[in-house]
């Protein structure tokens, strides 16, 4: 039995970066073995098992190979035979297809530790086309090393666009899709993902909604960036940068959908995108099984970002609709990340990307007014639940004008 630190872990040892997980693949050793040595297994569909003292994982050195489409179209073969080369000849990049011995040596059949030098994604071989995962994968390692200057090489990006063209990717299933684009929303530069799959094609077939905003003009008066697909990127970007959620992210990147509707004969205005984008949001998340947390704050950044942009000018009456909507008296912690969203929309324009957001404070004190209203203090002997109501909306509006009055400017 031999023991070699694998993947992840070696891959940013050698960058320098900060080692959050270690995983181990075991050579010439029987699933049986592990369990005696106190491993205790949690692989599904090959051999993994947890160190009984680190927790780190451990899996049984495999080779696989291709018998039908999709991610789940393999036989795998986790024999004591399979050698440490079988094994790191499955990954998918030659970066994560490092190990390291025990002695801190490392084996590096297909050159990983050279690409890492060159700030190279590249496939360890042409088995890369097999696994659709693998296509989104390269795209969301792109959006966590563009900092470091980590580009796709030109025989990978021909590789994914294969994949397209053969119908590889449409074998993805949503559980697959949602996880590496979560995954890829809470990584440094998020965009990076996105336009790496619009680059091999994968953008179109994946997620049409986003691309069919490319080549949308939008007026340049507000938009100097003209383009909404490429406002929609530097929204996302904008939105990472102001926060780390992922929900945020989201919700910054599904916030115009709608404007990839509008009629040409009508362009660059796109009134009633916002409805319109909200029912797109929502068929969305419905197809790739995404959280509803997350559907719920993307759905409503679509239908009110644009009262939010127009805080300043909204009667009280629409400040109280554009709360109820967003559901804030019920649950205030949607808030937060609404407004985050909405100044994401703000900055990711050409030239805005450090302009103010006072939109947010109006925003903010609106809802605090509201918010401060006690029913209670409102209710009456005799009085009907309409007149309650009625009641209680009087006295917020009321409130909220009143904020609005003491807003400074």
């Amino acid at each position: 039995m031999k023991i070699y630190r694998v993947g992840g872990a070696v891959r940013d040892r050698l960058l320098g970066l900060p080692v959050k997980d270690e995983d181990f693949v075991v050579v010439g050793a029987t699933a049986e073995e592990l369990r005696q040595a106190g491993y205790r297994p949690v692989g599904r569909d090959f051999p993994v098992f947890l160190h009984p003292q680190t927790q780190s994982e451990y899996a049984l050195a495999r080779k696989e190979r291709k018998v039908g489409p999709g991610y789940r179209g393999f036989t795998v073969d986790f024999a004591p035979e399979v050698t440490l080369e079988e094994d790191l000849a499955r990954r998918d990049l030659t970066i994560n297809a490092i190990a390291e011995a025990p002695g801190g040596g490392l084996i590096d059949p297909y050159g990983g530790e050279a690409d890492l030098h060159a700030r190279v994604l590249r496939h360890v071989s042409p088995a890369f086309v097999e696994d659709p995962v693998r296509l989104l994968r390269v795209a969301r390692f792109a959006a966590r090393f563009d900092a470091l200057g980590f580009s796709v090489a030109p025989e990978t990006r021909e590789l994914m666009g294969q994949m397209v063209a053969n119908g590889e990717v449409d074998a993805l299933v949503p559980e697959r899709v949602w996880g590496e684009l979560e995954r890829a929303l809470g990584e440094s530069a998020p965009q990076r993902f996105f336009e790496e799959l619009r680059a091999c094609g994968a953008l179109q077939r994946l997620f049409p909604e986003l691309d069919r905003l490319f080549g949308v003009p939008q007026p340049p008066k507000h938009h100097p960036e003209v383009d909404t697909g490429v406002h929609t990127l530097l929204v996302l970007a904008a939105a990472r940068s102001l926060s780390d959620d992922p929900m945020v992210a989201f919700a910054a990147l599904m916030h115009d959908l709608g404007k990839g509707l509008t009629d040409p004969a009508l362009w660059p205005a796109h009134h009633g995108h916002e409805q319109a984008g909200a029912k797109l949001v929502e068929r969305f998340c419905q197809r790739w099984r995404i959280p509803v947390a997350y559907r719920e704050l993307a759905v409503a950044t679509a239908r009110l970002h644009g009262n939010c942009h127009r805080a300043a000018e909204l009667r009280p009456q629409t400040h109280l609709k554009l709360l109820e909507q967003l559901d804030f008296l019920r649950r205030p912690e949607r808030l937060g990340p609404f407004l985050l969203a909405c100044e994401a929309d703000s900055r990711g324009r050409t030239g805005f990307e450090k302009a103010p957001y006072p939109q947010a404070d109006i925003v903010r004190r609106v809802a605090m007014a509201a918010q401060a209203v006690r029913v209670s203090e409102l209710v009456q002997p005799g009085m009907s639940g309409a007149e309650i109501g009625a009641a209680v909306r009087k006295a917020r509006i009321d409130a909220i004008r009143q904020s609005l009055a003491e807003t400074p400017g």
